[in-house]
């Protein structure tokens, strides 16, 4: 059996979604490691603080994780805990993800006291949304809608929702049903025409790359089948400079060693491309492939890699000619 630290303080955003998430995995921890002290400390974070602009206009994913990771660095915690989809493609030298939880659902769910289905919203409705991605597959689906910028946790977002300046928004159902709020889904929305974020309704484990002894620790909540698909929509968003600026979706499914992997992203011109492919994987290696093959197949219709150059548009720009 791996022997754990004596203690594993788990450092998490004060929201009561990251809460949960930080408690869920302390309580797994205990389970597995009964002599090891587990600590939750909350904590306040950029993101959460800023919530007057969009994240694409004041720093991106990173603002979610910088003070959790500072913690870690300065020996105030052994591990973070994040949702998965807020985490940047690409890690700090020092840091290593150690740990893919379970995947929940990682279906978008549709939100509205008034209307069942996003079909029966009327013109002109008001739907609230500062996610890129949501922004671009809805209006694709409905562009007689007005999107209007919707951010906070989740309990900010529902609040303003129920004080009726929204017809209805767009959360993450895992979200939802993290905190027994699944009640308040009025339709799920299908992959085929709303696909998720990158690595949604995943938890990463982050500590420091040279702790090997939480690392070690760590494996026991590593569950293989979905840290293989969420590797293969990072590499595939990583390819494409995937973050808060790109309006890319990509989701990734694993049956048996089968694994299909779809994307959307839109191009600065509003065209929506998509990609797919299968193949079979067993690895960490042949799920980066396969996100790598998907990323070339929207490379090949026009998308290219976001890059500083890019910053008067917050997303992919059209194709050169």
């Amino acid at each position: 059996m791996t022997k754990a630290p004596r203690a594993l303080r788990i450092a998490s955003r004060k929201s009561r979604l990251a809460l949960w998430q930080a408690e869920h995995v302390g309580r797994l921890l205990q389970a597995h490691y009964p002599d090891t002290r587990i600590e939750i400390i909350g904590m306040s974070t950029e993101g959460d603080r800023v919530l007057d602009r969009a994240l694409y206009e004041i720093g991106g994913k990173g603002l979610f994780t910088k003070e959790l990771e500072i913690a870690l660095l300065r020996g105030e915690a052994e591990l973070a805990v994040h949702s998965l989809k807020d985490v940047p493609m690409t890690l700090p030298e020092s840091f290593c993800l150690a740990g893919v939880m379970a995947r929940e659902d990682a279906r978008d769910a549709w939100v509205s006291p008034t209307v069942a289905r996003l079909e029966d919203l009327p013109q002109g409705a008001i739907v609230g949304t500062s996610s890129l991605r949501r922004e671009a597959q809805l209006k694709a689906m409905r562009p007689d809608i007005e999107i209007h910028p919707l951010r906070g946790n989740l309990d900010t977002r529902l609040a303003k929702l129920d004080r009726g300046e929204f017809q209805g928004i767009v959360l993450a159902a895992a979200g939802l049903k993290r905190l027994e709020l699944g009640h308040r889904i009025a339709q799920y929305c299908d992959p085929a025409f709303m696909l998720p974020a990158v690595g949604q309704a995943a938890l990463g484990l982050e500590c420091l790359a040279d702790r090997h002894d939480v690392i070690d620790a760590l494996e026991v909540l590593n569950h293989r089948p979905t840290h293989l698909a969420v590797s293969a929509e990072r590499e595939l968003a990583l390819r494409l400079g995937g973050s808060c600026r790109v309006p890319l979706a990509a989701h990734a499914s694993l049956d048996q060693d089968q694994m299909h992997l779809r994307a959307c992203i839109q191009l600065s011109d509003g065209r929506m491309l998509h990609a797919e492919d299968q193949a079979k994987v067993t690895s960490l290696e042949g799920a980066i492939r396969l996100g790598g093959q998907v990323a070339g197949f929207l490379m090949a219709q026009g998308a290219r890699p976001w890059s500083s150059q890019d910053a008067a548009s917050p997303w992919v720009n059209a194709p050169s000619s």
